[in-house]
């Protein structure tokens, strides 16, 4: 008999951002750094003889709390990977549900005629990912191992072991990010020990326990943005509004503010690139802006985010992070490796937000009007998770600590439950 621990990967950018990842190689979040530190500790005084993973990224940094306290090796397969979501890929949830909303549909409620465009089916995925568990658990006989795969790919296999049709894979339910489960293989048999465990994580540190706002009022509001580029003629009001908006609410007056400035630099960026300016859709409604300048600092690897803003009845709702996942999404594949930010010292509700979120300040700008630190956060694949680290922003996660990570060129689907 083999003993096989399932393991879901750490938050990663998928699953903050309120986008569709799967093949596509994201990073693990900075909660997602804690929840592997974690899972270090439960798995601390756990004899492993060998540790797997899927191939991208987001997996094998979460295995590293596995297989490097005790110095073995990692080995990694494709047939771990989360389920391939073609055309989907990075794409955020707001805009399939506008797109392909009966393709979406099929997906949510885990019908067997569901199929990603130019990607994997829910058949082809519970597949590979059976086939998977049973040649580690041939390879590894008497023994016991740790796997890290991806929440819809352990839900699949999960539902096959319970004998159940992919049409009830939900009634499993879905396993929060470094969930454990437990299987027993004896040849062809299988037994569930446990599943979907996180008793490791506490409320400040479980995914799941952070997405329950929109279930408060008992009504689920639409948590998943989309974005279009904003058309500054015909919408140059509302751009200007928002930036008054943003300046009052932090310096608390007009003074100093240069609107008129503002939406003249927002037109010549635009001018280079029409993303320049991306209006964050919640339905049919803007609920924000996020502006990119895609010439300052290029040369460095940086992806500038001169203006980021949710509108007042949008705001402490646990969507300005998506503003932030539009901009990784599309500097990301420019080859930039920071974003770069400016944010008012004073301005605490935006500091503790940005410095959630990987932000640290660098700088501080110098001949602005009002004082400004200039902030960055890391995009790159040079980051890796290693024992001691600790819960601190940042330890070690310092650009190059780790092994440097090229970024697939495929895509797929990374999706904690949706309040859609």
């Amino acid at each position: 008999m083999t003993r096989i621990y399932i393991i879901r990967h750490a938050e990663a950018e998928g699953n903050l951002y309120r986008r569709i990842h799967g093949w596509y190689n994201s990073l693990v979040t900075e909660k997602g750094l804690k929840q592997i530190t974690a899972l270090s500790e439960r798995f601390r005084d756990i004899h492993l003889d060998a540790v797997y993973s899927s191939d991208l990224y987001r997996t094998k940094t979460t295995a590293g709390a596995l297989y490097k306290p005790k110095n073995l090796e990692l080995h990694t397969t494709r047939q771990l990977r989360e389920v391939n979501m073609g055309a989907w890929e990075d794409h955020t949830w707001g805009e399939i549900a506008r797109t392909d909303p009966e393709r979406l549909h099929l997906f949510d409620t885990g019908s067997a005629q569901w199929q990603a465009p130019d990607g994997d089916s829910f058949e082809s995925l519970r597949k590979r990912m059976v086939e998977a568990i049973f040649r580690i658990a041939k390879n590894h006989p008497g023994e016991t191992v740790a796997a890290v795969s991806h929440g819809t790919a352990i839900l699949s296999m999960l539902t096959c072991f319970h004998g159940l049709p992919m049409e009830e894979m939900f009634q499993v339910g879905h396993c929060d990010n470094t969930g454990v489960s437990c299987l027993e293989v004896d040849g062809e048999n299988v037994t569930i020990v446990f599943e979907n465990d996180n008793s490791h994580l506490d409320e400040k540190i479980s995914t799941f326990a952070g997405q329950s706002w929109w279930k408060k009022s008992g009504k689920k509001e639409d948590a998943n943005l989309w974005f279009r580029p904003l058309d500054l003629d015909t919408e140059a009001e509302f751009y200007y509004e928002s930036r008054k908006d943003a300046w009052v609410s932090i310096h608390g007056s007009l003074l100093y503010f240069d609107g008129d400035g503002f939406l003249r630099d927002a037109r010549e960026h635009a001018k280079h690139d029409r993303r320049a300016v991306m209006a964050a859709m919640q339905g049919d409604h803007p609920a924000g802006l996020v502006q990119m300048d895609f010439q300052r600092d290029a040369e460095k690897g940086v992806g500038g985010i001169p203006f980021c803003y949710m509108k007042p009845e949008h705001r402490r709702k646990g969507l300005g992070v998506q503003l932030l996942g539009q901009a990784v999404s599309t500097y990301r594949p420019m080859g930039r490796t920071y974003l770069r930010l400016r944010c008012a010292p004073d301005n605490e509700v935006a500091q503790r937000f940005y410095q959630r979120h990987g932000f640290r300040k660098v700088a501080e700008e110098q001949g602005s009007r009002v004082p400004l630190d200039i902030m960055e956060k890391y995009i790159g694949y040079e980051r890796t998770w290693e024992p001691g680290s600790g819960w601190e922003p940042g330890s070690g996660w310092e650009p190059g600590s780790g092994v440097a990570e090229t970024p697939s060129s495929s895509s797929s689907s990374e999706r904690t439950p949706s309040p859609a």
